[in-house]
């Protein structure tokens, strides 16, 4: 779904930074739908015969990697529905507009930097 909620502005982006957000978000999608293949995609055989083989931090290491890329997918999905809705780019505590440089790097990013310091200290 393409489609903007009318009267809201995802914070502002031009169309263009928009489209080439979109893009980044859906080459994140895919990649980590594959990665999450990868780790788990094996036959219930095979998972049998390789956690015979792994040590018990190996199988927790995949735990973890699998849990990682499922929760960034969760976070990526997210950021593609408030596009959708016309509510990306603006922080879900402050409601400022998250900086255009922040979301080129972490596109699925729901909050300023400002906001995610401050999460992160109260963790």
């Amino acid at each position: 779904m393409n489609s903007q909620v009318i009267g809201v502005d995802n914070a502002g982006l031009s169309p263009e930074n928009l489209a080439a957000l979109r893009e980044s978000l859906h080459e994140q999608r895919l990649f980590r739908q594959e990665q999450l293949q990868q780790i788990g995609g094996t036959s219930q055989a095979r998972a049998d015969q390789v956690r015979g083989q792994q040590s018990a931090s190996q199988i927790e290491v995949h735990i973890k990697l699998a849990a990682a890329a499922r929760m960034v997918l969760a976070e990526v999905e997210a950021a593609l529905q408030r596009i959708d809705q016309g509510r990306y780019g603006r922080c879900q505590l402050c409601t400022r507009p998250i900086a255009l440089d922040r979301l080129r790097i972490v596109p699925q990013a729901s909050y300023c930097t400002r906001c995610q310091q401050v999460r992160e200290a109260g963790r």
